[in-house]
C-alpha cells in the first residue's frame, strides 16, 4: 500500500502493463449516469453481506437490500429522462432515489444523493475541489434529516468521507481522483472503527451495514473516475473477536418499543407541517428519518419511523399532507402475549381522523388509513394489540374484506377468537356497534351486528377526480357522483342536488334512521350537510337524523339508512 492524499492508505490498484486507464478531472452527466450504474451493481453484489451485517438501528436483515432498491430507484429515474427541458443528472438521480428510498438506510442514501445535487446540479463539470465541498454539504444534511443522529453508524462513515476529501484539498490534492481516492479511503477507516463505537455492533463484531453501504457507493465512484476498481477486503467485522457469530439471531423488541417501521411519501403539504410532522412522529417512535425533494408536482417527503401505534403515526401522516405509497413492516416477528380469557374487543378501519374519533370514542380500537393503503400486517396487528381473546374486524370498505379475513385467519393461529363482520361502509360498521353486547356469547352477537349492517342501506356523495364510465354515464373530473351500495346512480355538478336525490332514493324502499357523516367541506361541497339536513326535516320529517363529522379525508358525504 502507498501513501495517499492526507496520508491516507491507497488501496491496492492492479493495472495490466501498457493498458492505462483514462482518468477523469471532472464529472460530467455521462460520468453520473456511469457513477449512477456501477453504484447499483456494486450494491448488487453487496447485497447479501451487507444484510447479515444489519444488526442497527434493528437486526431485520435488509439494509442491503433497502439501499440497493433506492439506488436502483435512482438510477432508474435517470435512465428514464426523456427529451425534453434539460434537467441536472444530480437533480434527477437524487429525486429518484428521494421517491424511491426503502428503509432507514436507503432514506439516509437518498438524503446524501439529494445533498450532492444541492451543491453540484448547477455544474456542468465537477472537480475535486467542488465535489469535497458537496461531500460535506451532504454529510451536514444527512445528520439534519435523522432526528437522533448517532455515532458508529451511517452518517459517521458519511462524514469521515467527507472530512477526508476536504483535507485532501487542503494539503494540496485538489485533482478529483485524489479526492474521491481520500473520500473512499476516509470512509473506510471510519467503517472499520464502528464496531468499537456501538454496543450492538460491538457485541455482535461487525461494522455497521449502512457504513459499509456508502463505502460501496464512494468506491463506484472512484472506479469511475479512476477507471480502475479497487481492491478491497471483503465487508465484514474486521475487528470482531475469534469464533464468534459474525450476527447475532434477531433480537426482538421490548414490549413497549418500536414494533413495525412505517414508511411513507408525503405530498401537498409544507415546511411547518412537516416540522409538526416530525415532532409527532418523535412522539411516537425513534429512527425518524425524513428527507425532502422538489418533483414536477410539487415539493414531497419521504418519511421513514420506527412506532408501535401504526395508526397513530398513519392518523399524523394524514394531518399533515396528502400520504401515499404507506409501507407498514413488522420489526421482528414477535410472539405476542397469551389473550385475555374471555375479553372481547373491536378493530374498525377508518380513512380519516374524524372517523377514527367516532370509532374510537366508542371504545373500539381503530386503524387509521386511506382504503388502498390499508396492509394486512397493520390489521393483524391491530387485532393481537387489543390483547383480546374474541376480536371482530369491522372493515368498513367493501374493498377491505378479503384483506381483513386474511388478518384474522393468521390471528386464529395465534390463538384469537377473530371474526370479521364483512362492513362495507363506516355507516355499515357504526350499525354494528350499535347492537353489539358484549353480555352475549359471542357467536351471537356476530350475528347481531352482521345483521344490523346488512340491514343499512348505504351510499356515498364523491366528486370525480377523473374522466371515467360509469353505470350513470360518462363523468369527468370535478363532477358530482352519488352512489348506492357501491353502483354509481346519480351523476350532476350540485353536490347537494345529488345528496338530496340519493337519500330519496335510499327512504323510497323506507327508513326509520339516516346516519349522516359529513367530510371537511370545500368550495365545491360547502354547505353540503345543511342542505341534505334541510331536505331530510321538509320532506322525510318522520325519519331520525344522526349526523357526524368525518374530518380530513372522508368522503364529502356518507349515508346511511336503517
Amino acid at each position: 500500500m502507498s501513501p495517499g492524499p492526507a496520508g491516507l492508505a491507497r488501496p491496492e490498484l492492479s493495472v495490466p502493463a501498457g493498458n492505462l486507464p483514462h482518468v477523469l478531472q471532472a464529472l460530467d452527466g455521462a460520468a453520473v449516469g456511469r457513477w449512477s450504474r456501477t453504484v447499483v451493481d456494486g450494491l448488487s453484489g453487496a447485497r447479501s453481506r451487507l444484510d447479515e451485517l444489519n444488526v442497527f438501528p434493528v437486526p431485520d436483515g435488509d439494509t442491503g437490500t433497502n439501499l440497493l432498491l433506492t439506488a436502483e430507484a435512482g438510477h432508474a429515474a435517470l435512465t428514464a429522462r426523456g427529451d425534453g427541458p434539460a434537467e441536472s443528472p444530480w437533480t434527477v438521480l437524487a429525486r429518484g432515489a428521494v421517491l424511491g428510498a426503502r428503509g432507514n438506510s436507503g432514506a439516509i442514501l437518498a438524503q446524501l444523493l439529494r445533498g450532492l445535487a444541492d451543491d453540484l446540479a448547477g455544474a456542468r463539470e465537477v472537480d475535486g475541489a467542488t465535489l469535497a465541498a458537496a461531500l460535506s454539504g451532504a454529510a451536514r444534511t444527512a445528520y439534519g434529516a435523522v432526528a437522533e443522529p448517532e455515532e458508529g453508524t451511517f452518517l459517521t462513515v458519511a462524514r469521515a468521507g467527507a472530512e477526508a476529501a476536504t483535507a485532501a484539498v487542503a494539503a494540496g490534492h485538489p485533482e478529483l481522483a485524489d479526492v474521491v481516492r481520500a473520500a473512499a479511503d476516509g470512509a473506510r477507516t471510519a467503517l472499520l472503527a464502528t464496531t468499537g463505537q456501538l454496543a450492538v455492533l460491538r457485541d455482535a463484531g461487525v461494522v455497521d451495514a449502512g457504513g459499509a453501504g456508502w463505502c460501496v457507493v464512494l468506491d463506484a465512484l472512484l472506479t469511475v473516475v479512476t477507471g480502475i476498481e479497487p481492491s478491497r477486503p471483503p465487508l465484514s467485522g474486521a475487528n470482531a473477536r475469534p469464533g464468534r457469530r459474525p450476527v447475532p439471531p434477531p433480537v426482538h423488541q421490548p414490549a413497549d418499543g418500536p414494533g413495525s417501521e412505517v414508511q411513507f411519501l408525503l405530498a401537498n403539504s409544507d415546511e411547518d407541517a412537516v416540522g409538526r410532522l416530525q415532532a409527532r412522529l418523535g412522539e411516537l417512535g425513534d429512527c425518524l428519518v425524513v428527507v425532502g425533494v422538489d418533483t414536477p408536482g410539487g415539493r414531497e417527503w419521504n418519511v421513514h419511523v420506527h412506532v408501535s401505534d401504526v395508526g397513530a403515526a398513519v392518523e399524523a401522516s394524514i394531518e399533515a399532507g396528502r400520504p401515499h405509497r404507506i409501507s407498514v413492516t413488522p420489526l421482528a416477528r414477535l410472539r405476542p402475549p397469551a389473550p385475555a380469557a374471555g375479553e372481547r374487543a373491536v378493530v374498525a378501519v377508518a380513512c380519516s381522523a374524524g372517523l377514527a374519533d367516532l370509532f374510537g370514542g366508542e371504545g373500539v380500537a381503530v386503524l387509521t388509513a386511506p382504503a388502498d393503503q390499508v396492509e394486512e400486517q397493520a390489521v393483524l396487528a391491530a387485532v393481537l394489540g387489543t390483547g383480546a381473546e374474541q376480536v371482530v374486524v369491522l372493515p368498513n370498505h367493501p374493498g377491505l374484506t378479503a384483506l381483513a379475513a386474511r388478518a384474522v385467519e393468521r390471528a386464529r393461529e395465534e390463538g384469537r377468537d377473530a371474526v370479521v363482520v364483512a362492513t362495507r361502509s363506516p355507516v355499515q360498521g357504526l350499525a354494528a356497534l350499535a347492537v353489539a353486547d358484549p353480555t352475549r356469547r359471542f357467536g351471537d352477537d356476530v350475528v347481531t351486528m352482521a345483521e344490523a349492517a346488512a340491514a343499512t342501506r348505504w351510499a356515498e356523495v364523491v366528486v370525480a377526480d377523473g374522466e371515467a364510465l360509469t353505470s350513470a354515464g360518462r363523468c369527468s373530473a370535478g363532477d358530482v357522483l352519488g352512489s348506492a351500495e357501491g353502483d354509481v346512480v346519480v351523476l350532476g355538478s350540485d353536490p347537494a342536488a345529488v345528496g338530496r336525490e340519493l337519500l330519496d332514493r335510499l327512504l323510497s324502499a323506507g327508513g326509520e334512521l339516516a346516519t349522516l357523516v359529513v367530510g371537511d367541506e370545500d368550495d365545491v361541497t360547502r354547505g353540503l350537510g345543511d342542505a341534505v339536513c334541510a331536505h331530510l326535516a321538509t320532506e322525510h320529517p318522520t325519519v331520525e337524523v344522526v349526523r357526524y363529522t368525518g374530518g380530513p379525508g372522508a368522503v364529502p358525504l356518507l349515508i346511511g339508512v336503517e
